[in-house]
């Protein structure tokens, strides 16, 4: 029962262009569409309740970065519920009600005027043929290498059929990358680790490269910034003093190996960082490097200055 069906029960599709504004709304699932939705809805002014199965809203980000945003949209008086999931639906003539459990057993029940899915996206991997041709799939993907290339000489794939992470820059850098193989350019292959994230609700929330965990867990001994939004002059004019930026590079190096962002405009400052990955900067550059002033851009310098114990003003 708990299948979109277009009209209780939303897509993103429906959820894009809604015939009518919902009251009250039940988000299943809280990646980065459901976020997006979530907050969106919030700010018309509807009753909106997030339920994650996971232990942390926006599970893939850093979960000091999702703690902060959580807190903020809780301060927006959104409900959030994680470490959850819905069990079952049902529909009645122009409502939903959602029954929920918790990891503790604990049960619930949240009926809303009506639910969005957003539990995920996956590739339209079917009827294309593939398994004819033997091209090598792996749970609902079709496996390629870095310049694209599926297993089966001459065939590439790009965009959501070839996995995660399902974004269009993502795809359109694909793109460039089959094609330019494909002329018999020189091609730098796909590097995962250097793709930006962005999620686009209130805060914003940006990443690139390995979270806090995700270093610990690959074995690296690391280095950790941070710097906050309440210290910096031009988010404190923009009326836009809640957010933090986090830095993590490898402390035997010197090599940025992720940032993390959450607060006003960070989808539009992750970029600084994401050239920086890509040119092999380590802290001694981006130390090096004159931010102007004032902008939200010194936070970045400030939070490498503050992994180093250097922070100007903190």
């Amino acid at each position: 029962g708990l299948e979109p069906d277009g009209k209780l029960i939303w897509t993103y599709f429906e959820a894009m262009v809604p015939p009518m504004m919902p009251k009250s709304l039940i988000v299943m699932g809280s990646g980065a569409i459901g976020i997006e939705f979530a907050s969106f809805y919030r700010t018309m002014g509807c009753d909106v309740t997030v339920v994650e199965v996971m232990g942390q809203v926006m599970p893939v980000e850093d979960a000091e970065i999702s703690a902060i945003a959580r807190k903020s949209f809780e301060k927006q008086r959104m409900k959030i519920l994680t470490g959850t999931k819905v069990t079952k639906v049902e529909k009645g003539a122009d409502s939903v009600t959602a029954h929920v459990e918790d990891e503790k057993g604990g049960k619930q029940t949240i009926t809303a005027d009506r639910m969005i899915s957003a539990v995920g996206v996956v590739g339209n991997i079917e009827n294309l043929g593939l398994e004819a041709l033997g091209v090598k799939t792996d749970r609902g993907c079709i496996v390629i290498d870095g310049l694209c290339r599926t297993n089966v000489k001459g065939l590439y794939a790009i965009g959501d059929v070839a996995g995660p992470p399902m974004l269009a820059h993502k795809a359109e850098h694909e793109g460039v990358i089959c094609i330019e193989h494909i002329k018999g350019l020189d091609v730098h292959p796909m590097d995962k680790r250097k793709i930006p994230g962005c999620t686009y609700c209130h805060p914003q929330v940006a990443s690139v490269g390995l979270t806090e965990a995700k270093a610990k867990e690959a074995g690296y001994d690391i280095r950790v910034g941070r710097f906050s939004f309440a210290a910096n002059g031009k988010a404190i004019a923009l009326g836009e003093d809640n957010g933090l930026i986090k830095t993590i590079f490898d402390k035997k190096t010197g090599q940025l190996l992720g940032a993390h962002m959450v607060g006003a405009e960070v989808t539009e400052l992750i970029q600084g960082y994401v050239v920086a990955m890509n040119l092999e900067t380590t802290e001694e550059d981006l130390m090096h490097t004159i931010f102007p002033h004032p902008t939200l851009s010194e936070m970045m310098k400030e939070s490498v200055l503050d992994a180093y114990g250097k922070v100007l003003n903190a």
